[in-house]
C-alpha cells in the first residue's frame, strides 16, 4: 500500500516512530496525499494537531475555514516534505474516526520525497486539479461552526 508522510524535516531516508499525542510511537500516514499535507502546517499547537477538514460524499478532502482565509493563513510560506512508503496493509495499524490514516510501528524506508517550498501553492494546486475542497469561512452557516467551535 502506498503511503504518504508530511513533515517539515527534510532528508528522512527512514521514517522512525515517534511519541506525539498517543501513548506510545507512531508514524502516521494517509492514503491521501492531499490529507499528509495538512500535516506540514501545525493550524493548532500542541498538545492539540487538530486539523478542521473532513470529506465530500466522493471522498475528496474538505479543508473546512473557521474564520476568513484560514487555509492562506495557516499555509502561506510553510515550507515542507511529503514522503511515501510502501507498507503492506497487515503492517499498519487503522486509525479511530480517519479513514485514510495508518499508523506504523516500525521504522519505514522512504521511497520518494516530494519537496513543498509553499504549502499554500501546493493545496491552490490540489484544489484546480479537484483533489482538495475549501469550505470557505463565508460560505458556513452559523450551525457547522458552532459545531466546530464546541
Amino acid at each position: 500500500m502506498l503511503l504518504y508522510h508530511g513533515s517539515r524535516t527534510g532528508g528522512i531516508e527512514v521514517l522512525e516512530p515517534r511519541l506525539a499525542d498517543h501513548e506510545r510511537p507512531y508514524i502516521y500516514f494517509s492514503t491521501i496525499e492531499v490529507v499528509a499535507a495538512f500535516y506540514l502546517c501545525n493550524a493548532v499547537e500542541r498538545p492539540y494537531y487538530w486539523f478542521p477538514y473532513g470529506f465530500s460524499k466522493s471522498g475528496i478532502p474538505v479543508y473546512d475555514e473557521l474564520y476568513p482565509n484560514a487555509l492562506e493563513e495557516v499555509s502561506r510560506g510553510v515550507k515542507g516534505y511529503i514522503y511515501t512508503a510502501e507498507i503492506p496493509e497487515e503492517n499498519l495499524l487503522p486509525f479511530k474516526n480517519i479513514p485514510c490514516a495508518r499508523l506504523g510501528t516500525k521504522p519505514q524506508k522512504v521511497l520518494e520525497c516530494i519537496e513543498v517550498p509553499d504549502a499554500y501553492d501546493l493545496f491552490m494546486n490540489y484544489v484546480k486539479e479537484g483533489r482538495l475542497i475549501i469550505g470557505k469561512f463565508e460560505e458556513k452557516t452559523e450551525k457547522e461552526l458552532n459545531w466546530y467551535y464546541n
